[in-house]
């Protein structure tokens, strides 16, 4: 009998790939990723029946063509696992609006243009939607206003997805990650000195990072399951109802002392590299992001106008 069928976007590495290795036990998966070469490789740990499209979730005739890639070979979709996304940000007052328009454009908009895409079939299928969100949805994180923002936009979406489409027997999930040992987390610390100072700032529990397993076990536990909520770390769980009072004066005091730092970091960094590439680190991801809002980051610039000849 065919196994049941799960498409899982920013599969090429991080917690996606880790997600899609695992449910290659019990699924045929269907990879979705910008980057071609480094999905060639993740496709290879997933088994045989892997399948795999390079796509750019920003545009519409991509994810299209895409999932009708994965029907083609497939014969249907019974699980999307909406993981692509990017980071970027820095004191709002500073950054260029447009950082704001990037990141909603990928980890709101282009991860609601993946589920739609793949809704016709999940519904024939009675299937199950999981969108990847953050803790950063529960609770306010300065420096990262932009990311927050389009999280808690795709939360909001998928709450009332679930149940626009309870009675078609779909079942709809929301993931919650804190921090996970991927790029996007080491990268950030690595490269932007704002962030690392507002991570180490947080309560202990707040500030641990947890295996990139921990988080694809979760997201495994939520499809098997059909989860309306996953959480990493699981005591996420407990915090997610009492968000209201994050954003309280109290809710706020740490993040209220560091707050004239991290201004003064930021404005820095604006004008070192200016208002938009200040707020983005130099990634294939934060270039299709950028792209999407009418810019380029400057890294990549360069080396579109570079002469191949030296």
């Amino acid at each position: 009998m065919d196994r049941p069928v799960a498409v899982i976007t920013g599969a090429a590495q991080g917690i996606g790939l880790a997600a899609a290795q695992k449910l290659s036990a019990t699924h045929r998966v269907a990879l979705l990723d910008l980057d071609a070469a480094a999905l060639d490789v993740a496709a290879a740990s997933c088994g045989a029946a892997a399948i795999t499209a390079v796509c750019d979730i920003t545009h519409q005739e991509q994810v299209d063509a895409a999932v009708a890639h994965v029907v083609a070979e497939a014969g249907g979709i019974d699980v999307i696992v909406s993981n692509a996304g990017v980071a970027g940000g820095g004191a709002l007052r500073h950054i260029d609006p447009d950082v704001v328009a990037a990141i909603v454009n990928v980890n709101l908009i282009g991860n609601w243009r993946t589920i739609h895409a793949c809704l016709p079939h999940i519904v024939e299928r009675r299937g199950y939607v999981l969108g990847v969100s953050s803790a950063a949805a529960i609770a306010p994180s300065i420096m990262l206003g932009p990311y927050g923002a389009s999280k808690a936009g795709l939360e909001m979406l998928l709450d009332i997805l679930r149940v626009e489409v309870a009675h078609l027997g779909v079942a709809v999930g929301v993931a919650y990650f804190l921090w996970i040992d991927t790029d996007m987390v080491s990268g950030a610390e690595r490269d932007l000195e704002a962030f690392d100072l507002m991570r180490s700032s947080l309560p202990g529990p707040m500030r641990e990072t947890h295996p990139v397993g921990e988080a694809a076990d979760a997201i495994v536990d939520g499809v098997l399951q059909r989860r309306s909520k996953v959480f990493t770390p699981s005591w996420l769980s407990a915090v997610s109802p009492a968000r209201m009072a994050l954003r309280t004066k109290l809710g706020s005091r740490e993040a209220r002392a560091i707050a004239p730092r991290l201004d003064e970091l930021t404005a820095e960094r604006v004008a070192q590299r200016g208002a938009f590439d200040a707020a983005m680190r130099e990634t294939a991801a934060s270039e299709a992001a950028a792209e999407s809002a009418g810019h380029h980051l400057a890294a990549f610039e360069r080396a579109a106008t570079s002469d191949p000849r030296g």
